[in-house]
């Protein structure tokens, strides 16, 4: 079957391409990018007029919760989320019931992904058993099984050697190690960041010394082993600094943000809403625009989500007490687009990168790219389409956000997967 996506802004920053063109999808892949062209009989048509075109954005931090907490999100409903929110691809983490540490696990979660996925899902495995820190997972076998990363996301590795070798071990895999960056001991009993604002409420902090120093740790360790590094949702200014003198030094460290920790700050917390509350915490705003910044200039490589849904029960009561995380597959573009590139904050090729060729180089994933031969994994922004944030229409089956009742513009309107339409 053929496709052909007509007259739209195609802004394709691994390609070089910012223009106005056509798209020619054949039998799922990119078949030709070019003016004017010509579809075989029978081609389905989509006007893009007026539209921007880019490559399917890819969210390498996504918790899809099944198995094991289905009552939140399964792989059904959070690829449905996806695809609402213009990305073709996720990757999923480890911290399930039962972990993903092993092939087993992760043979169900891609079987799952197979016959009730609307997007590509790829798995992201455990580093160590049962997430505990104590013994590696059996990474060698889930990598054969699909695995494109290990991470015990949710927790930090705090035994060095036990993280040494873990990067060693995944060498011959060429697969990065993504790093839950928290010193859980300097972060000990703080349920958000540390400053003037967790003094002001009452409520304990915990400080950015605790990211950073992980962060320190994890480049180190990555120097030693030349392993790859991938630091999951930078938030703080000192966290910026190490990752791009890491990178100026040769070590192969990567970073991703949040759009919550490059849209909000500390501040959002006073009203005790518990969808404030996440891990890490929302900082300052000098570290806010610390992450920007680095965002801006390459040292953080992409935007990731950190899907992380949670059910009402869990969201309410004292805020101490409440679960961390916050959903965004949903809100995340359309989000950014209102908050970052209609401002011209951020560029939208930039914006388009970060979210699509950025993440597929991070894990080593196809797509990124609308190049002829590559799979048909397309994106379709409206830039003046306004939005609300309403968790009820959501598709995901939580509703914890901090973003309800926001409006803006800008949004995507169509998301192709394998030159298949897969917008709910």
């Amino acid at each position: 079957m053929s496709l052909l996506i007509r007259q739209g802004r195609v802004v394709d920053p691994a390609s070089g391409i910012d223009g106005v063109q056509d798209v020619l999808v054949v039998d799922g892949r990119i078949g030709k990018v070019g003016p004017g062209l010509r579809a075989p009989q029978g081609t389905q048509v989509i006007d893009a007029a007026g539209k921007v075109v880019c490559p399917g954005f890819i969210d390498i931090h996504v918790h899809l919760r099944e198995p094991g907490f289905e009552y939140k999100e399964t792989v059904a409903s959070g690829t449905r989320a996806a695809a609402a929110g213009g990305f073709t691809a996720v990757a999923c983490m480890a911290n399930t019931v039962p972990v993903n540490d092993n092939r087993a696990v992760t043979d169900y979660i891609l079987a799952k992904a197979r016959v009730e996925g609307v997007v590509r899902v790829y798995a992201i495995g455990a580093v160590t058993r049962g997430l505990r820190g104590e013994q590696l997972a059996e990474m060698a076998e889930q990598a054969e099984a699909g695995c494109v990363a290990f991470s015990d996301d949710g927790r930090c590795v705090t035994n060095a050697a036990l993280y040494r070798r873990a990067m060693e071990y995944a060498l011959p895999f060429g697969t990065p190690l993504i790093s839950h960056a928290e010193d859980c001991h300097l972060a000990h009993g703080g349920v958000m960041h540390e400053g003037f604002v967790s003094t002001d409420l009452g409520l304990t902090g915990q400080p950015a010394a605790a990211e950073d120093v992980m962060v320190a740790r994890d480049i180190v360790l990555a120097e030693l082993t030349g392993a790859h590094v991938h630091i999951a949702h930078l938030s703080t200014a000192g966290a910026v600094r190490l990752v791009r003198d890491g990178k100026a030094r040769g070590v192969r460290v990567t970073a991703e943000v949040t759009p919550h920790h490059l849209l909000l700050t500390d501040e959002a917390v006073r009203d005790y809403d518990p969808n404030t509350k996440m891990q890490p915490p929302l900082r300052s705003t000098r570290d806010v625009e610390a992450v920007l910044e680095g965002l801006l200039d390459g040292t953080i490589d992409c935007v990731a989500t950190d899907h992380a849904p949670h059910a009402l029960s869990e969201k309410e009561g004292e805020f101490a007490e409440a679960a961390s995380g916050v959903v965004g597959l949903e809100t995340a573009v359309p989000l950014l687009l209102d908050r970052l590139v209609r401002p011209g904050r951020l560029d939208l090729s930039t914006f388009v990168a970060r979210m699509s060729s950025g993440p597929a180089r991070v894990l080593g994933l196809p797509g990124g790219s609308l190049a002829p031969g590559a799979a048909a994994d397309i994106t379709i922004l409206d830039l003046e389409r306004p939005f609300t944030v309403d968790p009820a229409a959501f598709h995901s089956r939580s509703r914890n956000t901090p973003f309800r009742g926001v409006t803006g513009t800008g949004a995507p309107i169509m998301t192709i997967v394998g030159g298949t339409v897969v917008t709910p």
